[in-house]
């Protein structure tokens, strides 16, 4: 039975996050701590002597990076890169660029509360969860899942939301559950898999 690693990590700090502001699909650079986090990622999965055979990321020039950076770390540059719009995080529509404390201000706590956390209901102009999920997931079943099933180890460098929609499928998590998850940022999620049993490693 042939075995294979699914790695997720979502990327390091970005220069929106450090400013509190709602990012979506707009494409800010990594902080300088966003880029130790990427390398330290790399570091971890170096040692436990991780080799990747190929790498998927968003369209979005964060994860790209982060993905590069830990690659880079662990001597792996040469391996496939995937770049694709599917793994990109949440669209936060009419709220990317705002600053969080901003929106409160503007629409209240509880409606910007219900936007960030609810599991189906998007903010003007943008997507929920379930939005996310619904375009995350049939590309992980279409174009990573063979590669898994081939017995390739797998890295995935994305996002909060894009990661999390992965994971309450990897882990069969209930659509309140998931929306609590926190997926820091440069911290890999290793899940160990065999013919149709994937299991995350504690």
């Amino acid at each position: 039975m042939k075995k294979s690693i699914l790695v997720l990590v979502r990327h390091g700090q970005s220069e929106w996050n450090q400013k509190n502001l709602f990012t979506g699909w707009k494409d800010p650079k990594l902080t300088h701590q966003g880029i130790n986090e990427a390398v330290e990622a790399g570091k971890s999965l170096k040692s436990e002597d991780m080799n990747f055979d190929i790498m998927f990321t968003s369209d979005l020039f964060r994860a790209q990076e982060t993905g590069r950076l830990i690659l880079k770390e662990m001597d792996q540059t040469d391996i496939p890169f995937v770049k694709h719009q599917s793994l990109n995080e949440r669209n936060y529509g009419d709220l990317a660029g705002l600053n969080k404390d901003d929106a409160r201000e503007r629409w209240g706590e509880e409606q910007v509360h219900i936007w960030r956390r609810s599991f189906d209901i998007p903010p003007p102009g943008g997507e929920s969860l379930k939005n996310t999920a619904e375009r995350v997931l049939p590309y992980f079943e279409s174009e990573i899942m063979p590669k898994i099933d081939e017995g390739l180890n797998v890295l995935i460098a994305a996002h909060g939301n894009s990661l999390r929609a992965l994971v309450m499928q990897l882990e069969n998590i209930g659509p309140e559950e998931i929306v609590k998850l926190e997926i820091g940022t440069g911290d890999p999620l290793i899940y160990d898999c065999t013919h149709q049993t994937i299991t995350r490693r504690n």
